[in-house]
């Protein structure tokens, strides 16, 4: 049996008339989240609203759906026919289902009247449903409250039917991903890199992750790790290209000819040299990094500066301003933290000097990459680029 969910957006709303490409990004990201194991599922709009029909077990059905960007809301609801007596009806019989579950006392009937030629406006529903629930209530145990009610009893009166749910579960909110573009993700294996994708991916962004191996150097785990993390990315945007950059012939080449202090920003210069390139094989437009201000010797404002001068393409730093603290509780949140915290190094931390440059110039590191000559290498780790797709819808 199919089961209905009504489904809230919200800033997709203020569009204006781009409106519909962004209703329909979502709807299309619905269905690609719900496909594989539902046999039936119908996904449709009216004006402000989206619906689900889906014979997908409850459950299942809001687990997928909180992670679909663009959702604000998500209300296990029901469609009544434009008639007083049946919406009286249904309402009762929904908060009735919700007592036994929810212990609650209070409630209160949130009506809205979008068809103007049904009879009552929305004061008189608010009025004739919820006289209705409290005489049909045993023992006189609920009792209204407009401020802060225990029970939301929401009446949407449409064009061709009636909407009732008591629940509104949120969704994880922002934009459809793919309505804004496609950005390079530099992953790594730690806590910050897939924060920032999942942030990037909230505001429409689809992420091209790219991750750096330096194999002996870094182990094969530390690989399985980052395609641990992608799988979980892959969750919220649906099917993702990771991108393995085999990079231990570049990162010897130059630890032997930098000097030891610029090690770090060199590499980081050359791994947006080499993201860039592959950004821009994918179509994307942007790069994206976990670099928070003064964490590490390679994000302090200096450090930055000369590594933003590589590539021509803006880089975004979402997590920029914030600290560690705030950073794992989002990963804890999204569910990359745990597998973030594996113990298998990646090579950003193969190599560490002991006393890393944090303010090194233009002009320093023009010097430091003097004797560095590895356009070949660069270019063949661009053309031997290991793609791993990874798809959760099937």
């Amino acid at each position: 049996m199919k089961r209905l969910y009504l489904i809230r957006y919200g800033e997709i709303g203020l569009k204006g008339k781009n409106r519909f490409m962004f209703e329909d990004k979502l709807i299309s990201n619905i269905i690609k989240a719900l496909k594989k194991e539902s046999d039936e599922l119908d996904v449709y709009k009216t004006y402000g609203r989206i619906y689900v029909e889906t014979d997908l077990a409850r459950d299942k059905v809001i687990a997928k759906l909180q992670k679909v960007f663009g959702i604000v809301g998500i209300a296990p609801a029901r469609e009544v026919e434009l008639d007083v007596d049946e919406v009286k009806k249904n309402c009762l019989e929904m908060v009735q289902e919700a007592l036994p579950k929810s212990g609650v006392t209070t409630f209160k009937v949130n009506a809205r009247r979008n068809n103007k030629s049904f009879p009552l406006n929305s004061m008189e529903l608010n009025r004739e449903l919820g006289a209705h629930i409290l005489i049909n209530t045993e023992d006189g145990r609920l009792q209204v409250d407009v401020h802060n009610p225990e029970l939301m009893v929401n009446v949407e009166v449409r064009k061709k039917a009636v909407y009732i749910y008591t629940q509104d579960i949120p969704g994880c909110g922002g934009l459809p991903v793919g309505v804004t573009g496609t950005a390079g993700l530099l992953l790594s294996g730690g806590i910050d890199s897939p924060v920032a994708g999942w942030m990037l991916m909230k505001r429409g962004v689809k992420i091209i992750p790219i991750y750096f191996h330096s194999f002996p150097f870094t182990s094969d785990r530390a690989k399985e790790k980052v395609i641990d993390l992608t799988e979980t990315l892959a969750t919220y945007q649906g099917e993702t290209k990771l991108h393995v950059v085999h990079f231990t012939d570049i990162q010897t080449e130059m630890n032997d000819k930098c000097p030891a202090e610029l090690t770090t920003i060199i590499m980081r210069r050359i791994m947006m040299r080499i993201a860039e390139q592959i950004t821009l094989n994918n179509g994307g437009k942007s790069l994206l990094t976990g670099e928070s201000m003064g964490q590490v010797a390679s994000q302090t404002m200096e450090s930055m500066y000369v590594t933003n001068m590589v590539p021509e393409m803006p880089i975004f730093r979402p997590l920029i301003g914030l600290d560690k603290v705030e950073i794992i509780e989002i990963a804890k949140r999204i569910g990359t933290y745990e597998t973030s915290i594996q113990p298998y190094e990646d090579c950003c931390t193969v190599f560490v000097p002991e006393k890393p440059a944090t303010k090194a110039t233009p002009d320093d590191v023009k010097e430091g990459e003097k004797d560095l000559h590895i356009d070949d290498l660069i270019e063949k780790a661009i053309d031997e680029v290991e793609i791993i797709t990874i798809n959760p819808y099937k």
